[in-house]
C-alpha cells in the first residue's frame, strides 16, 4: 500500500530549524520541542495546526555519495506518532535533497523500499511498519540509500542506540 505523506515536510522543516537554532526556546507549540535525547536519537513534541505530534529523530552516524563529496543538505530519521491522523510510528527519512525513483531502508539482512516523494521517504508497503520498528529497537544500525536527480548515490548510516528510549518517550507524549 502507498501512501501520501502529509506531514512530513512540516516536520522535516521545523527539526532542521531546530537543529539550526540551539540556543532558541519554542516560542509557539508548533515548533518542535525536544523532550529527552537517548543517544543518537531524540525525542520530540510538536502542535502544527494544534494537533499533537509526537516523534523520535535522528541525524545520520555517517553520510558519504558516490560520485565522493558531493554538496547535499542534512539527512534525518524519523518515527513519527500523529494521533489526530491515526498514525503510529511512521518511518521516514529526509534525504537532503530530492531524491529520483524509490530509496532503499536496511535494518541486518532486511531491506525496505521506500517510497519518495521530493526530499522524503516513506515505507512503500505500511503492513511492513510494526516490524521494522520492532527490528529497530532490536538492531545496530540502519542504512538508508537513495539517487539524486542528478545521479548521486549516497548513503546514511544511523546509529541505532536510544531509539527504544526515544520512541518510547515520544509514545508517552502523545497518549
Amino acid at each position: 500500500m502507498i501512501r501520501l505523506p502529509t506531514a512530513f515536510f512540516v516536520f522535516a522543516t521545523l527539526a532542521i530549524a531546530l537543529a539550526l537554532l540551539p540556543g532558541k526556546a519554542a516560542a509557539q507549540s508548533a515548533e518542535p520541542r525536544l523532550v529527552a535525547q537517548f543517544g543518537a536519537w531524540g525525542a520530540y513534541t510538536a502542535s502544527p495546526g494544534g494537533k499533537k505530534v509526537c516523534f523520535a529523530l535522528a541525524k545520520p552516524a555517517s553520510s558519504k555519495t558516490n560520485p565522493a563529496n558531493r554538496p547535499r543538505d542534512p539527512g534525518y530519521l524519523f518515527i513519527s506518532t500523529r494521533p489526530a491522523e491515526g498514525v503510529k510510528q511512521e518511518v521516514s527519512a529526509n534525504y537532503g535533497y530530492p531524491v529520483k525513483g524509490e530509496g532503499d531502508l536496511e535494518v541486518g539482512t532486511s531491506r525496505f523500499v521506500l517510497y519518495t516523494q521530493g526530499e522524503g521517504g516513506w515505507i512503500k508497503n505500511a503492513a511492513e511498519e510494526a516490524g521494522l520498528v520492532e527490528m529497530m529497537r532490536k538492531g545496530a544500525q540502519v542504512i538508508v540509500k537513495g539517487k539524486s536527480a542528478r545521479g548521486t548515490e549516497t548513503t546514511d548510516v544511523y546509529t541505532l542506540q536510544g531509539i527504544s528510549q526515544a520512541l518510547d518517550r515520544a509514545a508517552t507524549e502523545c497518549k
